[in-house]
């Protein structure tokens, strides 16, 4: 069997070839996510992780299962190692998070691609697998198993929202204006490895700059929106008085700076990629 049949289909990819493919994402990723690993969250939790263009990558080019595991195994070695040891909060969490939301990723563009596909995958592995991650990171290996976060259900829920948030807004500019180019570059330079319906995408259509610009403008409005949500509606000082103790101002304070910073760049991103739309057209 050819490689070039085989990732047509990502369940005909030989499993060596799947291991070996496995392998390589795993080990990209956690190299990837370590040079981030200490930027945090304003909680003091939760890394900043553009490296998530490496099985978002790996999704769209040879499926769910590649992407799945090895973005599970990669984050796994990435938090064990800056711990010291085998991290149990990232076993419990963001393990089955990275598995199930690059799988996702997978399965949503390896049939027909084209790049609204993408943008769609993109968003909605975002948000399922960040969600995972969140809720299963605060409310089981924070809560429940490490006892490290006593404080009311509605806190916790907050909290891990925010949390997903911080992910969600600090990936998607990457996965959505980083994979791309790489994924024409690799099909420019390695086509035999492509799924054909990918490499014409990649070659022969024109990137939708339209369809790329409005998800980066709607998650950036989205973001400014929650941060004015916070800052003028009683939501915040719900926060900042019900949960003093886990919302102090200064978390509070950089939580909002984080939202409104994002929302303007992910509004000028699609605004500047909106831009060279009309600039091609003319």
């Amino acid at each position: 069997m050819s490689v070039t049949s085989a990732t047509n289909n990502s369940q005909r990819i030989p499993y060596s070839l799947k291991i070996v493919l496995t392998s390589l994402c795993a080990a990209l990723y956690a190299i990837g996510s370590y040079f981030t690993a200490y930027i945090q969250s304003p909680w003091g939790m939760g890394q900043f992780r553009p490296a998530v263009v490496i099985p978002a990558l790996f999704a769209t080019i040879f499926g769910p299962w590649v992407a799945g595991v090895g973005a599970a195994i990669g984050t796994l070695i990435c938090d064990s190692i800056k711990h010291g040891t085998l991290y149990l909060g990232s076993l419990i969490a963001a393990v089955p998070g990275n598995f199930i939301g690059f799988s996702l990723f997978g399965y949503i563009t390896r049939r027909r691609f084209n790049w609204e596909k993408f943008i769609l995958a993109s968003n909605i592995a975002l948000i399922v697998g960040n969600l995972i991650t969140a809720f299963l990171y605060i409310f089981v290996y924070k809560f429940l198993f490490a006892q490290a976060l006593i404080m009311p259900f509605e806190a916790l829920t907050i909290l891990s929202i925010g949390l997903m948030l911080f992910w969600f807004i600090t990936m998607l500019p990457f996965v959505l204006l980083i994979t791309p180019p790489l994924i024409r570059i690799i099909s420019i330079t390695f086509p035999s490895i492509v799924p054909m319906d990918v490499r014409e995408a990649s070659l022969k259509s024109v990137l939708p700059r339209r369809s790329f610009g409005i998800a980066l403008i709607s998650s950036g409005v989205f973001t400014l929106l929650i941060g004015i949500l916070i800052s003028f509606s009683p939501l915040g000082i719900y926060l900042s008085t019900t949960f003093r103790g886990y919302f102090p101002p200064l978390v509070m304070d950089l939580f909002q700076l984080l939202l409104y910073l994002c929302g303007i760049v992910l509004s000028l991103l699609g605004l500047g990629v909106l831009g060279l739309n009309v600039v091609s057209r003319r």
